[in-house]
Order: structure tokens, then C-alpha cells, then sequence
């Protein structure tokens, strides 16, 4: 995921409170012996501590989305995708990088195709480039795998599953693949890039339910099966995702900060709050930690 992509969860909370401020600024939100803790005070509070952040990512998310639409199929699309890649592990690594749940991830990814939409908008591309980007593709594979510690014990696991052996029970038994092992060697559909060389190369190579000889990785030594490949469409179906990606590929940090001043300036956006003046000019990397 780029840097860049914006996250509102801590604003929400801020923006929520901004909203009720009108004529009951100073309706208290708690009341005790020692007194009364007012909305205008909780909010200049959580401003001085989060207000710059919250207020940067609220004016990117309004201006972006009234030019600029993401469907709920290209969010369902990025969703899938991920679970596909994470398999068993996707609530996971919700609960590791901060999500509450997934229509908060869903929130995470509108806004990042929200900037990328309003970044790439001049990026022009040859046709040299995406028939590059084309042949170069390759669709995603499935496989299943047994992981073990030497080449003897690669050899005896091979042996058996050429002697009737389930691929399940043996990974279960032999696999030291702890993401794995457990499913019977089952991995998340992956693509170019995401394995070892020598494990992709030969997942790759594989025909759907073919088992390889031991493969050698930094990890130790594979046997693999490839259980399901995707089919490569035609360059004309897949026009619209090559140029998409081709011209994603060529975002870099000056682009998509043009693209948000661009937008910003164009919505003339005004900013009230005396204390929070100016925080618009900063640069843009700076609030998208």
C-alpha cells in the first residue's frame, strides 16, 4: 500500500465534534464535582493534538470525492484480492495494521483510489509501454506446498506422495510452514514477484496438479503443486486495467503532491480556523505517514 493513501479514522471523531459546534459550543460533554467539560473545549483540545492531521485528510476526502468516483465493484475488487492473498490470515492482518473492521479498510481503499484517480488524470502512455506491461504479464497461480528443512527429507516426502500419500496429510505432517501447514499446504493466490524466484519460477512452470522435485529457497526445500491458474485475456479486454496500470506505475511522490494542490486549488478551499491557516501548504508527504 503507498504511503500516500489517506486514513480517516482519527478524523472522523474530530470532524463529527466540529459539526456540533453551532450554538451549543458550550453544552457540556462531561459534568463533575470539579466541572464541566464543554464540546468547545474537548474540540480545541483534540484539535491541538490531531487537528492538522484530521483536517488535511477531511479536505482531500471532500474535494476528491466530488470529482472523482470510486465504484463499489473496484472496492469489492480490492478487497477480494487481498483475502485472496491472505487467505485464513485476512481478519489478521486487519487487527495487525489498525483496522476496526473491514468497511474500515474498504474506507482506506476509496480514498487511495480517489488520489490515484486525481494523479494520474495527465499521465499520458504509449502504446509501446502498454504492450511492454502486456506481454510482460502474467495472470495469478494457486499452489499448495511442503516445506521442509533438507533435501533428504524433500526426497522421502516425495516418495511417498508418489506412493499414494495425501499432499494435505503430508504437509500437515512434514511442513514447517506454520501459514500453511495447518491448511494443507494451501497458499493464497499470489503473482509475479510475491515468492522466491526458484518457488514462482516453478509454480509457474507447473501444469494445474503437477508436483515438482524439490525446489531450493533461502527457506529451505519446496515440493509444490499448482492447483488452479488464471487465463490471460486478450490485450483488447484488458485495455482499460493495462493503461490503468501503467500509468499507476509511473506515480511518484512530485505527481500525486501536483495532483493534490491542483485539486485543492481548483475547489478554492478556504480554511476559517485561525489556528489551523496554512496547514494546506505543508508538504503533502508530511501528513500521509
Amino acid at each position: 500500500m503507498k504511503k500516500w493513501v489517506l486514513s480517516l479514522t482519527l478524523a472522523a471523531g474530530v470532524i463529527s465534534l466540529a459539526a456540533c459546534n453551532n450554538d451549543t459550543n458550550s453544552e457540556a460533554v462531561v459534568e463533575s464535582k470539579a466541572g464541566n467539560i464543554t464540546k468547545d473545549e474537548l474540540y480545541e483540545a483534540m484539535k491541538e493534538k490531531y487537528g492538522e492531521q484530521a483536517l488535511q485528510e477531511l479536505v482531500y476526502e471532500r474535494v476528491l470525492s466530488k470529482n472523482y468516483e470510486v465504484t463499489d465493484k473496484e472496492l469489492d475488487e480490492k478487497i477480494n484480492e487481498l483475502k485472496e492473498q491472505l487467505g485464513a490470515n485476512f481478519e489478521t492482518a486487519l487487527a495487525q495494521y489498525g483496522y476496526d473492521s473491514e468497511d474500515d479498510l474498504r474506507e482506506t481503499f476509496r480514498i487511495g483510489l480517489l488520489q490515484e484517480k486525481a494523479a494520474i488524470k495527465d499521465i499520458e502512455v504509449t502504446d509501446e509501454e502498454l504492450k511492454e506491461y502486456y506481454d510482460n504479464y502474467k495472470p495469478q497461480v494457486k499452489a499448495r506446498h511442503i516445506l521442509v528443512a533438507d533435501e533428504k527429507t524433500a526426497k522421502e516426502v516425495l516418495t511417498k506422495l508418489d506412493t499414494g500419500s495425501k499432499f494435505e496429510d503430508l504437509a500437515k505432517e512434514y511442513s514447517t510452514d506454520p501459514g500453511s501447514a495447518a491448511q494443507g499446504g494451501e497458499l493464497p493466490w499470489f503473482g509475479p514477484g510475491q515468492m522466491s524466484p526458484e518457488f514462482e519460477e516453478t509454480a509457474y512452470a507447473l501444469d494445474v496438479n503437477e508436483i515438482s522435485e524439490p525446489v531450493k529457497t533461502e527457506h529451505g526445500y519446496h515440493i509444490i503443486q499448482t492447483t488452479d491458474k488464471k487465463e490471460k485475456k486478450s490485450f483488447e479486454d484488458m485495455k482499460d486495467e493495462v493503461v490503468y496500470k501503467v500509468k499507476v506505475s509511473k506515480l511518484d511522490g512530485t505527481i500525486i503532491n501536483e495532483a493534490m494542490e491542483r485539486e485543492l486549488k481548483n475547489a478554492n478551499v478556504k480554511i476559517n480556523d485561525k489556528d489551523l491557516k496554512g496547514v494546506l501548504e505543508k508538504d503533502t508527504e508530511e501528513v500521509q505517514q
